[in-house]
């Protein structure tokens, strides 16, 4: 059930100017076993320039933590993928503009 959703995913990158881990708790949704998640600020937002200078990154989900890798969706080179993800959070939450980023687990 919807309910058993969580609201948040809880997103550790590495800060490229510290060094050190940066948390965030941030909207999602999931698609066929990927995480994605929407920058109101696309690239002005720490953690999207945190994510695409060191792609590895952790996150929780619920009470799972995964290890893995977080990359930009292109809209332009894939934008049926970046299309889906924004109409998922438009369902789940009410809003879904800016960029996309995916997480995959490692």
């Amino acid at each position: 059930s919807p309910a058993s959703v969580p609201e948040y995913l809880y997103l550790t990158t590495i800060g490229w100017k510290t060094g050190k881990p940066h948390e965030i708790a941030i909207w999602f949704t999931e698609l066929e076993g990927r995480f994605y998640l929407i920058s109101e600020l696309g690239q002005r937002a720490h953690w999207v320039q945190n994510v695409e200078r060191q792609s590895e990154v952790s996150f929780r989900v619920g009470r799972r933590t995964y290890r893995g890798k977080g990359r930009v969706v292109d809209a332009q080179r894939d934008p049926e993928l970046h299309a889906r993800a924004c109409q998922l959070s438009i369902q789940k939450y009410g809003w879904g503009e800016g960029l996309v980023v995916e997480l995959r687990e490692d």
